[in-house]
């Protein structure tokens, strides 16, 4: 190729021209699938591999309306799919580097290379069991000076959703808060569920804990709503074009539209 492709190390990773060398092996190899689908005559069976689509997506929307999206596609066809997960947004940053065909993403904003599609708002609440509750805030209520001494969780180093709701609240990054890790989705719930922390939760996620009481949203009204895309490579359109409606209706079935005024 008259060029490095791999860096050796442990594991060997590939240089910026062998990603996206691979994942245009992976957009030729789904090109042939759809081939064969249409004209199967022209490729016979067991000719073509099936093709692994590397998809990124956050983690909140692949514990709730992706798995639908996933379901309708893979039933409909023979690809596989490896999917990273990624902060929504810092997804868009997988499809501009090669590593991924496509992504959903908390951009709107023009990615090189891809088409943008809008998909719905995941709402997001700050929320904490009533035992957390009355033990950190008790009668002086949720202030920013009460927030600055209750522990909160964080799922990774690049969520940022708790700071953002807590500067919408008057919080400094002089008076931030004790923080939990907690990189999983469901251990996020059950932390806040037995009173250790509070965290903001997608609503998707959490409406029977919120209506039988087990959560309750600290501040009713403050929360916060995350426009979230679908973004893909350009070039690979006709082979996602199948993939892409399925993420378009699982979206829309559980989240709420996007507010064109936003």
């Amino acid at each position: 190729m008259g060029q490095v492709l791999v860096m050796r190390g442990t594991p060997c990773t590939g240089t910026e021209a062998g990603r996206r060398l691979c994942l245009h092996v992976e957009q030729v190899a789904l090109l042939e699938n759809e081939l064969r689908r249409a004209n199967p005559e022209l490729v016979p069976e067991g000719q073509v591999a099936r093709p692994t689509l590397k998809l990124a997506v956050n983690a909140d929307s692949l514990n709730s309306w992706f798995v639908d999206a996933m379901a309708a596609f893979t039933q409909g066809g023979n690809e596989l799919l490896d999917i990273s997960i990624d902060d929504q947004d810092h997804t868009a940053k997988r499809i501009k580097e090669g590593e991924v065909m496509a992504a959903v993403t908390a951009s709107s904003s023009h990615i090189t290379g891809c088409n943008i599609w809008p998909l719905a708002n995941m709402h997001y609440v700050a929320a904490a069991s009533p035992a957390f509750i009355a033990r950190y805030f008790g009668d002086a209520g949720i202030t920013a000076h009460t927030l600055a001494q209750a522990p909160m969780l964080t799922y990774g180093r690049k969520d940022a959703m708790q700071d953002k709701w807590l500067q919408q609240q008057g919080a400094t990054a002089r008076h931030m808060p004790p923080r939990h890790w907690v990189p999983s989705a469901h251990a996020f719930i059950r932390a806040c569920e037995a009173h250790i922390a509070w965290g903001m939760h997608p609503t998707v996620l959490i409406q029977d804990h919120l209506k039988d009481g087990r959560l309750v949203e600290l501040l009713p009204g403050t929360g916060i709503s995350v426009p979230l895309y679908w973004a893909h490579a350009r070039n690979a359109q006709t082979g996602l074009e199948r993939l892409t409606q399925c993420v378009i209706g699982a979206a829309q079935s559980w989240l709420d539209p996007i507010d064109p005024k936003n």
